[in-house]
Order: C-alpha cells, then sequence, then structure tokens
C-alpha cells in the first residue's frame, strides 16, 4: 500500500457508533488506533545508540546518536515542543512498564565508573566528536509520538500532526536496555526546566531560554563520546542486544499503527507481537 493512498477507516468495527464486540458489559470502548503517512525517506528509520537531550528557548532538542564504528555522528534530531514532552515521557514510561510486564526488564549495557577527577567536556567539545550531516542540523519537528516495541527494540515514530492527515516525521529505533536511560534524560530535562521557571524573576529571560552556548540541560558526559555518556541528559552507551526484525513493531507498508497523538502510548496489536 502507497502512503499516498492510505486513508484510515471512517467507522469503528461493529458500524459507525456501534460499540465493538467482546467488550464486556458496561466497558468503555476504545478509541480507534491512529494512523499515520510514512514518507518513503523515513520509512527505514535510524538504530540509536544514545542520545543527547538538549534545551531550547521554547523546545527541547533530542540528538539520536549512533556511536559504534567511525566516524560517530548525529543520526537524527527532534525537535519538541515544551508541552508535548510530558506526554511523551508519559507514553515511553507506559511503553515500557508494557515491555516488563510482557518480557522482564530490559537488559541495559553495563556503565564505565565515574571517574571524579575527570573533567566534564563542554558542549563544543562534545559535538566536536560527532559528524552533524547538514540534512540533520536543524531537525525535525514533532509535536505527537508514537512507541512501539519487540523483544529486543523499542520503535519511535515522531508525528506532525497537522490538518488533514497526521505524518511520520522522523523514526528511531533503540535497543531496549536504552530505554530507561532515555527516560532518566527526558524526566531530567523537564525537571530542570521546571526548576529555573520556579527560580525567574520578574525582568529576567522568557522562561525556557538560555544564553548562547548553554544548550545542554543538566548533566553532560562525564568522559568523550566515545567512552559512554553519564549524567541524567545524556545516553550514550552501545546496546546490549541488537534489534531485531524491524517489522516487528512498525508497519512499512505507508502507515503506521498506534494509539493516539501527543504522546498516547500504544503497545502493538496481536499480529505484530514477536
Amino acid at each position: 500500500m502507497s502512503a499516498d493512498d492510505f486513508l484510515p477507516p471512517s467507522d469503528p468495527p461493529g458500524g459507525s457508533g456501534s460499540e465493538p464486540s467482546g467488550l464486556p458489559e458496561g466497558a468503555q470502548p476504545q478509541s480507534p488506533p491512529l494512523r499515520a503517512r510514512v514518507p518513503d525517506h523515513v520509512s527505514s528509520g535510524n538504530f540509536s545508540t544514545g542520545a543527547i537531550v538538549m534545551t531550547g528557548p521554547t523546545e527541547f532538542i533530542i540528538d539520536f546518536l549512533q556511536t559504534i564504528g567511525r566516524p560517530q555522528k548525529v543520526a537524527c534530531r527532534v525537535v519538541v515542543p515544551f508541552n508535548v514532552m510530558p506526554q511523551m515521557i508519559e507514553a515511553l514510561q507506559t511503553n515500557l512498564n508494557l515491555y516488563r510486564n510482557r518480557f522482564g526488564d530490559p537488559v541495559q549495557p553495563a556503565q564505565q565508573p565515574p571517574n571524579p577527577d575527570a573533567r566534564r567536556p563542554t558542549p563544543q567539545e562534545i559535538y566536536d566528536d560527532l559528524k552533524m550531516p547538514d540534512e540533520v542540523l536543524s531537525g525535525t519537528y514533532a509535536n505527537g509520538v508514537m512507541i512501539g516495541h519487540g523483544a529486543t527494540e523499542f520503535g519511535l515514530d515522531f508525528l506532525t500532526s497537522f490538518f488533514p492527515q497526521s505524518a511520520v516525521s522522523a523514526r528511531v529505533f533503540l535497543a531496549a536496555g536504552q530505554v530507561p536511560r532515555l527516560l532518566d534524560s527526558l524526566q531530567g530535562a523537564v525537571k530542570q526546566l521546571d526548576q529555573r521557571r520556579g527560580q525567574q524573576a520578574p525582568g529576567q529571560q522568557a522562561p525556557g531560554q538560555l544564553p548562547p552556548g548553554n544548550l545542554p540541560t543538566g548533566g553532560l558526559p562525564a568522559g568523550p563520546v566515545a567512552g559512554g555518556a553519564q549524567g541524567p541528559n545524556a545516553v550514550n552507551d552501545p546496546p546490549a542486544e541488537t534489534p531485531g526484525n524491524q517489522n516487528d513493531n512498525h508497519d512499512n507498508d505507508g502507515d503506521s499503527p498506534g494509539k493516539g497523538t501527543n504522546g498516547e502510548a500504544s503497545d502493538l496489536p496481536p499480529d505484530h507481537t514477536p
């Protein structure tokens, strides 16, 4: 099926206005799954071994990294508005809980013990070690996310939910063991933004706005990017597991299944369960 030809069904199963069959008496019917177009240049996605979360004047910036092999690079940059990030965190937490119920705790990569005497690199030093392709510099805007998972990996479809149809603006795959650290990074970024807003005095900069050169929020990697990132807002260790079949949790026929926009999480339908 072509992405250009896809249209979501107009009625839920059982006909317009009817409850889906098989629901217990008094149970609330679930909304039909959200569908979003998947452009050809997005459908293959990017595999990420870590991420750096930064704060801009009105948005969070998530740089998904590929640090296996040379050159290490920023594979994908996603720009998420402040008001959308809490919903994204809730979606990621919900999916992580579903994963744990089905497969147990994800195996996280071993972390190097921090060296208290090591000098923390500056943001410029971190990015000097990363290749930033021209097509990644401006990032990809997203005001929603759909999340799915298989036995060994998570898939994040970032959405632009605009009329007349939602579309996937970026697709990222992460090893399951990377997800708890990414979640910690996102939560840390939001917490620091809230603290900064609470300390804002009248006449100072607008909430969330940072002076030039102070992009990353909170913790930065304690060592070079190649050595693995430490701190609440950087995730950058090679995954303990390699992703399985990407089709386990994402369709590539031009539409992306999920449930809800603006951060609502969804588990995979039965036919997508590994």
